[in-house]
């Protein structure tokens, strides 16, 4: 009798239990076609806390309507109507410095 041959079966993670639910598009369910630049507090929800553009796994929206996400973002930034950056920098309490901050270069010299 010849010896069966095994075959590697991957189980993947998750599984049945931990399945991924995947968000739906809010601008899909509304049917928007176009999103406006100038409505600022729905853009708001699709910026960090940092000023940076949060992407499609973290906002659910669909490849197209991030693009528009991303598009009206830009000119509202450029409109001046959303900022480029986080308004200010707080210190941290125990006084230590951020990362890339070089403000201790001025006491070596």
């Amino acid at each position: 009798m010849a010896p069966k041959e095994r075959t590697q079966t991957r189980k993947r993670p998750g599984g049945p239990a931990g399945a991924i639910k995947r968000r739906n598009c809010f601008f899909c369910k509304d049917k928007i076609a176009e999103i406006d630049y100038k409505n600022v507090n729905q853009l708001r929800r699709y910026i960090s806390e940092k000023g940076k553009i949060r992407s499609r796994r973290i906002t659910g929206a669909c490849r197209r309507h991030q693009v528009q996400v991303a598009t009206a973002v830009k000119r509202a930034r450029e409109m001046a109507l959303l900022p480029y950056v986080a308004e200010g920098r707080e210190e941290r309490p125990d006084g230590r410095r951020d990362r890339g901050d070089r403000g201790d270069r001025d006491r070596e010299r």
